[in-house]
């Protein structure tokens, strides 16, 4: 799995016009998955991604976590973040998973979130024409990819 995190003052997912998750602190969190990515993936990148300490302290220091914060998490699907440009310039997504394996790696991860977090996540639709909007605050944009563990 790879992720795109963005700590973020606010943030949208709209899908024909309506809003379908929608937070205010936290992160918008990208999601793409691979076929081999399992649920020792989605365990570990959740306890990743809830613990990142990327939110400021009282000294201004990135001390504190979205759990911290009490901030939010919308978690929205992103086949494109297993792009393969190596070849000419029409990107490959042959990595990324087709829905039949990744709409259960998803929900997986949203339970896993939710479980971590001790909240609801919000979301976006998976494989919808999503429109995002985010107020990225910092900027802060962190990239993880389970499979490297860094």
């Amino acid at each position: 799995m790879r992720v795109v995190i963005q700590r973020v003052s606010s943030a949208s997912v709209t899908v024909d016009g309506a809003v379908t998750g929608e937070i205010q602190q936290g992160l918008l969190v990208l999601l793409g998955i691979e076929d081999a990515d399992t649920t020792e993936d989605i365990q570990w990148l959740s306890a990743k991604i809830v613990n990142l300490r990327i939110f400021g302290d009282d000294a201004g220091v990135m001390n504190l976590s979205v759990k911290d914060v009490h901030g939010d998490i919308l978690l929205v699907s992103q086949f494109t973040l297993h792009a393969s440009t190596k070849k000419g310039n029409r990107p490959s997504y042959i990595r990324a998973s087709k829905p039949d394996t990744a709409i259960p790696l998803y929900e997986k991860m949203i339970v896993q979130l939710e479980q971590d977090m001790g909240t609801i996540i919000q979301r976006g639709i998976f494989g919808a024409d999503m429109k995002v909007a985010l107020l990225n605050d910092g900027p802060v944009t962190i990239i993880i990819d389970s499979h490297h563990r860094e």
